[in-house]
């Protein structure tokens, strides 16, 4: 079995341009700042979610949630 020396190659999550993942993309695995920065503001505006239950908060009544 060889390996092969070429690098990961992934697409942008925002554009879907081939991003090589090495040192030639600090912004990995975006292919820019313009794209990291628009994906970080999709998730600020609520545009993407992870779904499932909500998180219990510290409101929810039940003071020893955290401690059990």
């Amino acid at each position: 079995m060889t390996l092969s020396k070429q690098p990961l190659t992934v697409k942008c999550p925002h554009c879907e341009r081939p991003v090589s993942w090495t040192a030639e993309y600090p912004f990995r695995p975006f292919c820019c700042e313009r794209c990291k920065l628009i994906d970080l503001g999709e998730w600020a505006m609520e545009e993407k979610v992870i779904l499932g239950e909500p998180l219990p908060t510290e409101n929810d009544g039940d003071e020893n949630f955290f401690f059990q």
